[in-house]
């Protein structure tokens, strides 16, 4: 039983590592690169984004509160 599995799990990793190397198509360097500048500037527009609607909502909730 234990040989069985010791088997299997160094056939897992063989075939894992085999797979990895000779089926998957890996992205150039450069695209990469550009995908994460992509992320950095979307995640940039979306704090600011949302910076600016709770400041919107901070000024309008003040508002609301002197009011009363």
């Amino acid at each position: 039983m234990q040989q069985l599995l010791t088997m299997n799990l160094k056939n897992f990793v063989l075939e894992s590592y085999d797979e990895m190397k000779n089926k998957v198509t890996w992205p150039k360097f450069s695209f990469l690169q550009n995908s994460a500048v992509l992320v950095l500037v979307a995640s940039l527009i979306f704090a600011l984004f949302i910076g600016v609607v709770d400041l919107g909502f901070e000024n309008i909730m003040t508002w609301f509160y002197d009011l009363f």
